[in-house]
């Protein structure tokens, strides 16, 4: 990804620091096994010499915690108005959907896992001792894996890029192949709330911190048409009545500017689920949420479907 520097002078401070750190998009795909190793792999373009073929619609699914249900409702209408999805990336929550989606499962089929899963399988306190963070998320890590038949990234029906951060550099990371549970506890690592992912030499955390709605990301992989939900909350209308909400709060306003310019550069359309009553920590209201990824579909599909089909995508 290149930026353009005479686009850059016309923007503030902030909006430079944004796009360089999404120039770490440009550098590597990263490779994460079941060993907890990891190592760097050059990204695989299509050949230039293929066959072309329909133009590629990229999913990029956006963190917020408990308000990633919504991201379901938007895979099961999209589904049902024949949307060919070709690649998924996810960060943090959306990294999880993403997953599942990139599986083979239909929405329904998700659905139906997020009603009747216990949060109590996907938790593991961490011991007193252990300060640096409340959660292990080995739980979440092995929940994953079990529900994906211990399929490594690359074996996917799908293509999939699962983004987290790099804790010592900063630098956002692609993992494209691997062990997919790793890759998805290492993206919702939130710091203070779960323990860093340690993968080889490295240590991971959310990858919020760098890519909110990984929009670069989906067109780093090969989209040429990249549709992207966020399901962040706005600052002024967050709700922050709890420890871990002010923690999201913090998140969402720290990456304001940064989500900002991945969108407005990189995403071809963007979904917003109406989702303002939801705290990110309320996991008592995934239906509701289900349900508001379906009506934003809804919402705004008569102008989707005319990007779509404009371009060629309509299945």
């Amino acid at each position: 990804m290149k930026s353009s520097p005479p686009r850059l002078s016309r923007r503030a401070f902030s909006i430079a620091a944004a796009s360089a750190a999404l120039a770490a998009c440009t550098t590597t795909g990263s490779n994460v096994t079941g060993s907890d190793s990891a190592q760097t792999a050059a990204a695989n373009p299509p050949s230039k010499n293929e066959p072309s073929r329909q133009l590629r619609v990229g999913l990029a699914l956006g963190g917020g915690a408990a308000r990633g249900f919504a991201h379901i409702g938007v895979i099961k209408a999209l589904e049902a108005r024949n949307v060919r999805v070709d690649l998924l990336a996810g960060t943090s929550a959306g990294s999880v959907i993403a997953a599942l989606s990139a599986s083979g499962m239909s929405g329904i089929a998700i659905n139906k896992l997020a009603l009747s899963m216990d949060e109590a399988s996907i938790s593991d306190w961490a011991m007193p001792f252990r300060t640096r963070g409340i959660l292990q998320g080995v739980a979440l890590q092995n929940y994953l894996n079990k529900t994906l038949d211990n399929r490594p990234i690359e074996k996917l029906a799908k293509p999939l890029g699962i983004v987290a951060t790099d804790l010592r550099s900063g630098q956002p990371i692609l993992f494209q192949r691997g062990n997919t549970g790793i890759a998805v506890r290492a993206s919702c690592s939130v710091p203070s709330i779960f323990e860093p992912v340690k993968i080889g030499a490295h240590e991971y955390v959310d990858g919020g911190l760098v890519s909110p709605v990984p929009a670069a990301f989906a067109h780093k992989m090969g989209a040429d048409f990249v549709i992207a939900v966020d399901i962040s909350a706005r600052p002024e209308s967050a709700l922050t009545q709890s420890s871990f909400d002010v923690l999201m709060q913090t998140f969402t306003i720290m990456g304001q500017t940064i989500k900002a310019y991945e969108l407005d550069k990189y995403a071809d359309f963007v979904i917003r689920p109406n989702l303002a009553a939801m705290s990110g920590s309320d996991f008592g209201q995934r239906n509701a949420a289900i349900l508001a990824g379906e009506e934003a579909v809804a919402k705004i599909w008569p102008e989707l479907q005319r990007k779509l089909a404009t371009k060629g995508a309509m299945a």
